[in-house]
């Protein structure tokens, strides 16, 4: 399993400590720097990339994302260029993703 998540989130510390408490294996992926066009298509795959996009950040609320979102590839873009764009955390295991803290989702997930 993978857990994307920032440091500076508190949102995500509190899902990591929860996933620490669960005893679950995780590997930690830090979405501070950002993560390529590339990696976010990958992970992203043939989701719905718009429930990618964090509905509480300045950008997405300056560019009416909610109503009119950008098309995938220039979501992607904008993803890649300014990460606190994409949703967090993120908590991936195979195909399997959960998109935020959703506990009951986490703890089966690392069941």
């Amino acid at each position: 399993m993978k857990l994307y998540w920032k440091k500076t989130c508190s949102t995500c510390r509190d899902a990591r400590k929860y996933l620490v408490a669960l005893g679950a294996k995780f590997e930690d992926v830090d979405l501070a720097p950002g993560l390529s066009v590339a990696a976010l298509d990958a992970l992203i795959g043939k989701r719905d990339y718009r429930e990618f996009l964090n509905f509480r950040n300045e950008l997405y609320r300056e560019r009416g994302m909610k109503k009119s979102p950008p098309p995938r590839g220039e979501a992607l873009r904008l993803m890649s260029e300014n990460p606190n764009l994409v949703r967090r955390p993120l908590l991936v295991k195979g195909r399997s993703i959960v998109i935020g803290f959703d506990k009951e989702a986490m703890k089966e997930m690392a069941g």
